[in-house]
């Protein structure tokens, strides 16, 4: 995976994006480009067009910070966005980041996951693979070929169009969280394994990932159409686990009183018996591929 020139290509893809219209700018239909030329952004940023050339070439590697928040009000980046483009112009040693690609979650984690018999938890890592589950949240995911894998679930599933009713917006939010997790760090072995098999197999994926979206996984609320249960509507939070950098706790819970908080009741019902209550070890998701 190419990462010698991450700021220029991110500068370019998010250019691309951008409509001269959604700038108040003439279109018209004979301009050779989507989005914005080079000297069409150079312009609305204050800036030289040889300047910001060199900034997409990769020949200008030190812009300041005025000249980045310039370039985002043009580029219409979100805080998301902003964030990410000042992390390529000045990338951050990532601190222990590679030594958490292994798949130990720590006992306590584990513990506290299990004492939540009625909210799905899971544990993934940062190419969005379960390390750990409760036993709901197992069973939340439960019945389709890449279940321990989110990502290939969204993308190469043959089930996940079915699964996910709003499969266009989370494939979106699924390639834009995993461009947020990877930052600047595009050589990691898993990372580069995970973007490749789904470049070559996903039509989709490729399309996505060449936009260079970015969105932190924080909160959303996400439709289901379970295989068992049927459809539910849950609300997921996202929380970073300090002690295990890379690894975060998803957390799914349905409004109190709602048709998909009794949905959630009968799954928890229906496995009860099935799963023992110590389970959700790390290494071993119930429906791993």
């Amino acid at each position: 995976m190419d990462s010698d020139n991450l700021l220029g290509q991110f500068l370019r893809a998010r250019r691309g994006l951008v409509r001269p219209e959604d700038l108040n700018m003439p279109g018209g239909d004979r301009r050779r480009v989507s989005g914005l030329r080079r000297e069409e952004v150079a312009m609305l940023a204050g800036l030289s067009t040889d300047y910001y050339v060199r900034l997409e070439q990769g020949r200008e590697r030190n812009p300041s910070v005025q000249v980045l928040d310039a370039l985002a009000a043009v580029l219409m980046l979100d805080d998301d966005g902003i964030a990410h483009l000042h992390q390529l112009a000045r990338p951050r040693p990532a601190k222990g980041r590679r030594s958490t690609h292994g798949r130990q979650v720590g006992p306590g984690l584990l513990r506290m996951m299990n004492n939540w018999p009625n909210t799905p938890a899971v544990i993934l890592d940062r190419c969005m693979k379960v390390l750990a589950h409760n036993p709901l949240g197992g069973a939340l995911f439960a019945g389709h070929t890449y279940s321990g894998d989110l990502m290939r679930l969204v993308f190469l599933d043959p089930d996940a169009r079915d699964f996910y009713p709003d499969w266009d917006r989370v494939a979106v939010n699924t390639v834009a969280g995993l461009r947020e997790a990877a930052g600047s760090d595009l050589n990691d072995p898993q990372l580069i394994e995970v973007v490749g098999e789904l470049s070559l197999k996903s039509a989709d994926f490729r399309r996505l990932w060449a936009r260079h979206d970015i969105r932190q996984k924080t909160r959303e609320t996400k439709r289901f159409h379970h295989p068992v249960v049927g459809e539910l509507t849950v609300e997921y939070e996202s929380l970073t686990v300090n002690s295990a950098p890379g690894q975060q706790l998803v957390v799914y819970q349905a409004e109190p009183g709602s048709p998909s908080e009794h949905t959630l009741s009968l799954l928890g019902s229906l496995i009860a018996s099935q799963i023992p209550e110590t389970a959700a070890a790390a290494d071993q998701p119930a429906h791993d591929t």
